[in-house]
């Protein structure tokens, strides 16, 4: 096979450049103190947004980044580089961020967003809501086929969302994000009608994400266990080879003919394949890239990001995703200490945002002080600086919760009792122990004592649902609406033996809840405004967790691929109107 032949390629520079990485790390690492970092942000501020705008505290990008500006060429290979493999290709089963990009290439959803963020049709031709926002109908294409040959067509909307939340799909995301779907009714061969429990705004926004796209029916009900490494779905290319954590080969749907209208793409794909590799070594992406051994890496290492626009023969893209921004930690207010506002605030006063954000981003990350990303509707800017970076105030307000006595280590103290707590972290690239380190040492300037535990994934997993930790490091949730917020932070969404919730906080607060659940019950944009403000507001006083940078996708590629646009939903690479202007592959 073609993809392993060129993995063996890549192993090559595995070899080659791994001391050349392991050196570049010591020096990296060992440059970056609080002052240079917080210089390196200020001085890239416009560059985390790609072609972005930032207006007031609002961000956004041009309509004309989301479809396809002109026919290119059939044919050729594009050979791609992605960090991690997701382990199963059934995307209703996991939250991995890959499905963002990877779930379009094999899978279609029931509708997609247009440029602005509106419901607009994909495999759904169109459909109507009723009066108490209970009962949406669908009307379906009639055209659609899987690979397979199976039909889509209602049976198959039907199969697949009693799919995402039968408890055997064990999902973490597609189950949340249909929570209200009560049942389905299949009105004829081609029209569908779901019942909620209760009116749920964002019904149709979560549909059109890529973890809960179309499998084929088929599939679903006689093998499902096969999705993982076999999926079937009715996209625009079929999954030909996979080896775990090695690579996959995708080829070419020549049939296909149903792209979301907005995309303003008619017919299959140009590319006849991609070779997908997975390449955990960021340096080894970059290199391959930049001697053509790859055509693109759907994870552009931050830390060559300038090395890549400097160069002509590449193109880099840093897109923010809509959502919630990735966290430096997550307290959980049930356990002392954080079970006091007064030390989680100022602990996120305390935390240099600027510094830490520079040992992963490398000047590239836009930091956040606030809860929500601001491309997001209905992002409010008033509260983009609540939790800057403010040690004096941190100071004070632990002052005022009574730990002002200090011990021999100048830690504080009160009752005879040291401040401090134990940060849960697992090993995990996107919050490497550096991180951790970092966090460890602001929190030791104003008196806290933080100590780190790293635990195998599996424990950290049974102790997050049992509540058993005082706080936890890293995390982000991306989706496409506000409603986020209420998949983090909501007291419904606390995790336990029953429920794969998000509400790692453990946060229960009968403001925040009503707002965020009135929200999902209103249609009325001045009014949903205005409770995701009062949401947004409301966190900045709660301080569940530490809001650390926006969620960036980076990505990088060589100049012969053209027709690159991103899917409006996740902000990452279509591949539908990809094609190479080279000869060969």
């Amino acid at each position: 096979m073609m993809w392993l032949a060129k993995n063996n390629s890549l192993s090559f520079w595995r070899k080659a450049l791994m001391r050349i990485s392991l050196l570049a790390g010591f020096f990296l690492l060992s440059a970056c103190s609080p002052e240079k970092g917080r210089q390196d942000g200020a001085a890239a501020i416009s560059t985390p947004i790609g072609t972005g705008t930032l207006l007031d505290g609002r961000l956004s990008y041009s309509s004309e980044d989301y479809y396809q500006k002109g026919d290119g060429k059939a044919g050729g290979v594009l050979r791609a580089t992605t960090a991690l493999d997701t382990g199963t290709f059934d995307i209703h089963s996991i939250a991995h961020g890959n499905v963002q990009w990877l779930g379009r290439l094999v899978f279609d959803g029931l509708v997609y967003q247009d440029e602005q963020g509106n419901i607009s049709p994909w495999l759904a031709k169109s459909w109507e809501i009723s009066e108490d926002g209970k009962t949406y109908t669908f009307h379906l294409r009639d055209d659609v086929t899987f690979s397979d040959g199976a039909p889509f067509d209602a049976d198959a909307v039907q199969v697949n969302l009693e799919h995402m939340r039968d408890p055997a799909t064990k999902s973490p995301l597609a189950a949340a994000y249909i929570r209200p779907y009560v049942r389905g009714r299949i009105v004829d061969k081609y029209t569908f009608e779901a019942t909620l429990s209760e009116p749920y705004t964002p019904f149709l926004d979560v549909l059109a994400q890529s973890w809960l796209s179309m499998i084929s029916p088929k599939q679903i009900r006689e093998d499902p266990k096969s999705i993982a490494e076999r999926p079937i779905g009715s996209g625009p290319f079929t999954l030909k080879s996979y080896v775990r954590n090695q690579g996959a080969v995708f080829v070419k749907r020549a049939d296909y003919n149903w792209s979301p209208p907005v995309i303003r793409h008619q017919g299959a794909a140009y590319l006849d394949r991609i070779e997908l590799s997975f390449v955990p070594e960021a340096m080894i992406r970059y290199s391959s890239l930049q001697s053509s051994q790859s055509d693109f890496t759907l994870d552009a290492p931050p830390q060559n990001a300038q090395a890549i626009r400097g160069d002509p023969v590449l193109r880099l893209h840093s897109r923010i995703r809509k959502g919630n921004p990735f966290r430096n930690l997550t307290f959980n207010v049930e356990r002392a200490p954080f079970d006091d506002v007064l030390v989680r605030r100022a602990l996120a006063l305390a935390i240099d945002r600027e510094g830490v954000a520079a040992i992963t981003g490398f000047g590239e990350y836009l930091v956040k002080n606030d809860f929500l990303a601001a491309n997001t509707r209905y992002y409010d800017p008033a509260f983009k600086d609540a939790l800057a970076h403010n040690v004096e105030e941190a100071n004070r307000l632990l002052d005022q919760a009574g730990w002002a006595e200090r011990d021999a280590d100048k830690y504080r103290l009160k009752n005879g009792r040291r401040l401090g707590a134990a940060l849960t972290i697992t090993e995990n690239p996107a919050f490497p122990n550096s991180v951790a380190v970092a966090l460890q040492s602001d929190a030791r300037k104003v008196g806290f004592d933080l100590q780190i535990e790293v635990v195998p994934q599996p424990v950290a997993t049974a102790r997050r649902y049992a509540g058993d930790y005082q706080a936890v490091g890293g995390g982000y949730w991306h989706t496409n609406t506000p409603d986020g917020l209420y998949i983090l932070y909501h007291s419904n969404s606390i995790p336990s033996n029953k429920l794969i919730g998000q509400n790692a906080s453990r946060l229960r607060d009968a403001e925040l809840d009503d707002a965020l659940a009135r929200a999902r019950r209103s249609s009325d944009p001045a009014e949903l405004q205005t409770l995701y403000s009062k949401a947004q507001r409301r966190l900045t006083e709660l301080v569940p967790a530490v809001p650390a940078y926006e969620s960036h996708h980076m990505v990088a590629y060589r100049q012969e691929v053209k027709g690159i646009f991103f899917d409006t939903s996740h902000n990452t690479p279509i591949f539908i109107g990809a094609w190479l202007d080279k000869e060969g592959p």
